[in-house]
């Protein structure tokens, strides 16, 4: 039966990879890449010297390309799953042909996930509708990776929570409905209307990275009423010079004593 690995490849930096990812990277005939095209050609090159540093000498592979589809990112309120969902669906027929004329029967494929597979990630979803279609099988393992999350509190050398708090993960569009009940601690990925700026009287104190280990690392700590100005301004350039911007930040509010 055909086998896919989902390997987490970490936040940018090739050296994220585990030790773990690095001995199933050298047991694959076939990588399956996504092109999301010129703007975001990093990505691509980024998984090429990934494979480049880390598979053996001599060792044989090949690469297969898809074009990602576009998704509706004007889509909102009622229309915003659907309009998820569809993308979603769009992708699985792209994986599901490329596994299906590109992996033989015996042959093993992988999915290079950024981060770590488990953590605001698709491929692992659309996996599952693809089998639940019954086109194509194949058995498939999940190898984690180094998140943009846990990069993040380590670069700003602190932790995710406070001593015996929670830490909540969540999206922007989630926290512009209102700060997470009964946490100080909110992880936001991939807000792409800085909806932190809503919380500026509370002045919560916020550590912020985009592009997290890459050369293209900017990080940005403090108090919200110090430092949000020049987030805005650094991300407004950064987005405008490569033409995208990934981004992610713990917002920490001071533990309330009982």
């Amino acid at each position: 039966m055909r086998k896919i690995y989902v390997i987490g490849i970490g936040a940018g930096d090739p050296d994220h990879l585990t030790i773990q990812a690095v001995k199933a990277l050298n047991t694959v005939d076939v990588f399956f890449l996504l092109d999301k095209g010129e703007e975001k050609s990093d990505l691509i090159r980024l998984r090429h010297e990934i494979l480049g540093r880390h598979i053996a000498d001599g060792r044989e592979y090949r690469l297969v390309e898809g074009r990602d589809p576009d998704r509706d990112r004007r889509a909102g309120g009622a229309d915003y799953s659907p309009a998820v969902g569809d993308w979603r669906s769009r992708r699985a027929d792209i994986f599901e042909r490329m596994i299906t004329d590109e992996l033989g029967e015996d042959e093993t494929g992988a999915f290079l996930v950024w981060g770590d597979p488990a953590l605001y990630d698709s491929t692992l979803g659309i996996l599952e509708e693809i089998l639940e279609r019954g086109k194509v099988t194949f058995e498939h393992e999940v190898i984690p990776g180094v998140s943009s999350v846990s990069a993040l509190v380590a670069r700003h050398r602190t932790g995710l929570n406070q001593v015996a708090k929670p830490v909540q993960i969540t999206t922007g569009r989630r926290l512009a409905e209102g700060w997470p009940e009964g946490t100080d601690d909110v992880v936001v990925m991939l807000d792409a209307h800085q909806v932190f700026q809503r919380y500026a009287e509370e002045d919560p104190y916020i550590y912020w990275g985009a592009y997290i280990g890459t050369a293209d690392e900017i990080l940005v700590s403090g108090r919200l009423s110090e430092v949000s100005d020049r987030i805005l301004r650094l991300r407004a350039e950064a987005r405008a010079r490569k033409g995208w911007i990934m981004d992610t930040y713990l917002l920490r509010r001071e533990s309330r004593r009982d």
